[in-house]
């Protein structure tokens, strides 16, 4: 009998993902200043606060001095596109998950972007660490799983990215499921709250697009449903065909950027579109230029041979 095949994980699917979670953070902190992210917090106290657990994070290396705190700003800031850009995944991927820790646990307000950008970088520094690319945008044609130690790598790192998936599930599960019992989403006029919200609703510029939209009811109505249906496909993904996932796909990567233009939430954006890249396409496949080829599976399957052999032009198979 033939061994299990293992799926390699080191793609640029992964890749991708490490890349838009690193943009996100160090847009966050590069748009901020050292006041507005460690700003006292009423009935708390001043960030960060370096207590407990927090006090590992980075920016308790000078909790009360924020010229110091806004030199460990930029310092965050230099690191993080050398991640994004793919460079020596296994080297990058510890201070990449560290950094965001220290934002989590160090800034005063935090959002959702910052919360799912920490747990995607955690589970994404498994695959990492096993990657031996000098980029995460290069192919791993010659690698071979022979060893124990590389089978493990391997293993940890799969799945872990079926950890992301899952756990990309339960948030759209969770955000769905949360606004069914209220009235506002039952009825389609949740979304004219939000838009003629004075703090949270659309910039100016935009609102005069917005506006006639939520002011008739066929017009908020979809704009409230649309969303729930959205998060709705994206949390039953994982049991389409693949066809169908590349259309839910695209409506969920859509939906996000609609959140970051009308609300500004670009870091949240780009996180939750990183884990929509690795929630939607088939572990171990490659991004090219039309279509993820079919994963690559470890060289010593007997039959991955003539398999390749029976389908000289691969597509993309649901997992």
């Amino acid at each position: 009998m033939s061994e299990k095949v293992i799926v390699l994980p080191w793609t640029n699917v992964y890749g991708l993902a490490r890349t838009l979670v690193a943009l996100g953070t160090a847009g966050t902190l590069a748009a901020s200043s050292a006041e507005a992210l460690f700003r006292p917090v009423a009935t708390v106290g001043d960030y960060p606060l370096c207590d407990s657990t927090t006090s590992a994070s980075l920016f308790c290396l000078a909790p009360d001095n924020y010229s110091h705190l806004t030199w460990l700003k930029w310092g965050c800031v230099a690191a993080l596109p050398v991640v994004a850009s793919g460079w020596r995944p296994r080297f990058t991927a510890l201070p990449h998950a560290y950094i965001n820790y220290s934002v989590f646990a160090g800034i005063a307000i935090v959002d959702g972007g910052d919360q799912i950008a920490l747990i995607l970088s955690m589970l994404l520094m498994l695959p990492a660490l096993g990657d031996r690319r000098r980029w995460h945008w290069q192919p791993d044609n010659e690698r071979t799983i022979d060893t124990t130690a590389s089978r493990a790598l391997a293993l940890v790192g799969v799945s872990a990215l079926v950890v992301l998936r899952l756990q990309m599930v339960v948030v759209y599960l969770q955000a769905a499921v949360a606004k069914l019992p209220h009235q506002e989403w039952q009825n389609g006029t949740a979304m004219w709250y939000w838009g003629n919200n004075l703090e949270f609703g659309p910039a100016p510029w935009l609102d005069t697009l917005i506006a006639p939209v939520i002011s008739t009811p066929l017009g908020v109505a979809l704009m409230t449903w649309i969303p729930l249906a959205i998060e709705g496909s994206l949390v039953l993904c994982l049991l389409l065909p693949q066809r169908l996932r590349w259309w839910a796909m695209g409506a969920g990567i859509t939906f996000h950027l609609a959140i970051a233009l009308t609300r500004g939430l670009w870091s949240f954006a780009l996180a939750m579109s990183a884990g929509i890249v690795v929630l939607f396409l088939p572990l171990g496949s490659t991004i090219h230029a039309s279509t993820p080829s079919r994963p690559r599976r470890d060289k010593d399957d007997p039959d991955a041979g003539q398999e390749q052999e029976q389908q000289p032009t691969p597509q993309a198979q649901p997992q």
